[in-house]
């Protein structure tokens, strides 16, 4: 076998001419095990296992295999490429050969039986494609004494527009995220007693009717985006006890089932998107009650690690949103001293949160916020007893939280939010 890689042909018609010397490109391999033909192309999917990779038993000069990272996850489950008896660059087939790197692909050509297979390039695809930013908001539901489903969009420059009567179940104590790039969803809540249902919203804001929600009824829970297109919901009460289950939402908006979950039993946290394609929690009030500082990173496969002891002010019902590409804001809520309080937290790009930063505006409780702008975010509504408020403040892209601006649309608090839309 030659394994040339040679141009298709038009024919005079307009058809492709089949190409007896190319490359025959096969099926996404997903297997922990696969055996690989010369003239054949591969691209293997490492996304929830590693793969060994059989070469051929015998070879001839010029035989030629292709194999691609298909999903960019070779860094986090290898490629082990099994000899299967031939030389691999000189080396007998008892040495190990593996490829660590996301986005590699590598081309091996048959030299000999002295050489063997020889990787004619073992290239790295470093342009990983990125998501646009999201640019547009969608505050919906809380409470103002009464639970309400009403909705207020806000657009790419951080102006909230007026209500806009919801859909869904009227319900505070509500999660929400993005996913899918440009769209968001609200889960859980509070109608009187937990509830799991949840409603998707389209990336032009418009929110859907009630889903049956999948998992364990709970509110004050808490959602984030993670691995670039998906979301997952953590944590909550779920009427009788604090709990820390997860449910990993997909890119179409569907909520997977309960998965037991790592770190302290808490609800009343807040959590968002950081470092690109990973999730932070942090903070929140644990089963005896008490306002803790403690964060659990969650990676790019959706697995909530450990506890790690906080920074900053310990603090339950604040709101987090993600700024700046790939930091993240903590911010206001109720804690140290029993107290209202309107301080910060910055998160760098490596999850590490950072000390208290003096908060600027109205100290409150109860609030959200949400990423806008591309590379900006906002925290808007909550409460300041006994008051219901409306009240915005505005974060720039390096993190600095701006005064206050007189809210627009129903003063409220225990609501959800979150970004939708690559157009601004």
């Amino acid at each position: 076998m030659s394994g040339t890689i040679v141009d298709n042909i038009l024919r005079q018609s307009g058809s492709i001419a089949a190409t007896p010397a190319g490359l025959s490109w096969q099926d996404v391999v997903t297997a922990s095990t696969v055996t690989v033909e010369a003239g054949k192309g591969y691209w293997i999917n490492t996304t929830s296992n590693a793969c060994t990779i059989t070469l051929p038993a015998s070879a001839e000069a010029g035989d030629n295999i292709v194999i691609v990272d298909y999903a960019r996850t070779w860094g986090t489950n290898a490629v082990t490429l099994d000899s299967n008896g031939l030389n691999f660059q000189g080396e007998d087939d008892s040495y190990t050969v593996e490829y660590t790197t996301d986005g590699q692909s590598v081309n091996l050509v048959y030299s000999d039986s002295t050489k063997g297979w020889i990787p004619l390039e073992d290239d790295v695809v470093a342009d990983e494609p990125v998501k646009p930013p999201t640019q547009r908001a969608v505050f919906a539901f809380g409470t103002t004494g009464s639970v309400t489903n009403v909705k207020n969009l806000a657009g790419s420059n951080g102006v909230i527009a007026a209500d806009v009567t919801g859909v869904g179940t009227s319900r505070s104590a509500i999660a929400a995220t993005t996913y899918g790039g440009d769209k968001a969803i609200f889960a859980y809540g509070d109608t009187g007693s937990p509830v799991s249902m949840s409603n998707l919203v389209t990336n032009v804001g418009v929110i859907g009717t009630d889903v049956t929600g999948v998992g364990t009824d709970r509110y004050y829970a808490e959602a984030a985006t993670y691995g670039v297109d998906l979301a997952l919901v953590a944590f909550g009460h779920d009427g009788t006890n604090k709990i820390s289950i997860k449910n990993l939402i997909t890119n179409q908006g569907v909520i997977g089932s309960d998965v037991t979950g790592v770190g302290t039993i808490r609800h009343r946290l807040a959590a968002a998107g950081y470092g690109t394609d990973k999730a932070v929690y942090a903070y929140g009030m644990n089963a005896s009650d008490n306002y803790v500082s403690i964060k659990n990173l969650v990676n790019n496969v959706g697995v909530v690690a450990s506890d790690v002891t906080g920074v900053g002010t310990v603090r339950n019902v604040l709101a987090a949103a993600g700024y700046g590409g790939d930091k993240a804001i903590f911010g206001y809520g109720f804690g140290s001293g029993n107290a209202l309080t309107a301080v910060t937290n910055l998160v760098n790009s490596s999850g590490v949160i950072a000390a208290d930063v003096s908060g600027v505006g109205t100290a409150r409780e109860k609030l959200k916020a949400a990423s806008y702008g591309g590379d900006k975010a906002m925290f808007a509504y909550g409460f300041a007893n006994p008051s219901y408020l409306a009240t915005k403040n505005l974060v720039n892209n390096s993190g600095v939280v701006a005064a206050d601006v007189s809210g627009v649309g129903t003063a409220r608090r225990d609501l959800g939010a979150a970004g939708y839309s690559f157009s601004a």
